[in-house]
């Protein structure tokens, strides 16, 4: 009933009235209780209303209209702040414990909600409570939702869910004269059973992508030697460019050491010799060939009669 009425023209009302009251008294007169009288009514008449703040008056029990802010003045006795409204956004944290999903897996889910009372008149002649109200109504849905959805949703499809909760609290609150701005899911909780399995299957599934990839990988390098080999078939010289180079390779490194059988000298060109001693005289750093690092001994051939 006297909300808003500590502020600085109820103090100056009730200074004026006292000293009234003095003169009044000073002067012998009878009439004292007169500016007593005005002075109270006075006093209780201005009504401050902070910027952020909206007030609901009554008079006589019927609505008369919103408080703005800044100072106001009612009639004491027949009209009565019966509420100050609060315009600022606010959040609401809520949550729904071991409820279960579409899928039948008890989940824990934490959410927060921001709000704001955009009606302070439909906020508080609608309904009763509506700070607890929009609570309870955000508790409820966040459950319903939960039950329609399936747990991989919940987990990996959160922005959606959040627009889904948004849009039926919004949808219930609306004519309360509250809108809902967003719905944001904080976390979701499993049962720790249920958490190793998952993660033992998304093990197993990255493993099991992981010999796909290398099945295939070594599919395409069998085509491609496929497609090398009907090439070298056709062009012996690739073929002993090819032998040449896999033969420097393998000698490349320092301190190799090659043994080439006659058979294989014979087919790759005696060329390859020289490049290998090329080869073996750079690694030895003095540009000498070490004729003991290569070894052209032609492999004994054993003769039947």
């Amino acid at each position: 009933m006297f909300r808003g009425a500590a502020n600085v023209f109820n103090l100056l009302i009730l200074v004026a009235m006292g000293v009234a009251i003095g003169v009044v008294a000073a002067a012998g007169s009878p009439l004292w209780w007169i500016p007593l009288a005005v002075g109270v009514v006075a006093a209780l008449s201005p009504r401050q209303v902070r910027e952020w703040e909206r007030g609901i008056v009554l008079r006589l029990g019927r609505f008369r209209g919103t408080l703005q802010p800044g100072i106001s003045w009612v009639i004491p006795g027949f009209d009565s702040v019966v509420q100050l409204v609060d315009m600022r956004i606010r959040s609401t944290h809520f949550k729904a414990e071991d409820t279960l999903t579409k899928d039948t897996v008890p989940v824990n889910v934490d959410a927060v909600m921001f709000w704001v009372v955009f009606d302070a008149e439909k906020a508080i002649l609608e309904v009763e409570q509506y700070l607890s109200t929009v609570s309870w109504a955000a508790q409820t849905t966040l459950r319903d939702v939960i039950g329609r959805s399936e747990l991989v949703r919940m987990i990996t499809d959160r922005e959606a869910l959040d627009e889904e909760l948004r849009d039926i609290i919004d949808a219930k609150t609306h004519d309360w004269g509250i809108t809902v701005q967003s719905v944001e899911i904080r976390d979701v909780m499993i049962p720790r059973t249920l958490e190793d399995a998952m993660s033992r299957k998304a093990q197993a599934d990255r493993e099991r992508e992981s010999r796909i990839i290398l099945a295939e990988s070594e599919q395409r390098v069998a085509d491609e030697m496929q497609r090398a080999a009907r090439r070298y078939k056709d062009d012996p010289v690739a073929l002993q460019l090819r032998a040449m180079n896999v033969t420097y390779e393998s000698i490349k490194e320092a301190d190799s050491l090659i043994v080439i059988p006659s058979g294989m000298a014979d087919s790759i060109n005696p060329g390859v010799i020289g490049m290998v001693a090329s080869a073996l005289g750079i690694e030895h750093g003095n540009g000498d060939i070490d004729k003991a690092d290569i070894d052209t001994t032609p492999t004994p051939t054993l003769h039947t009669d």
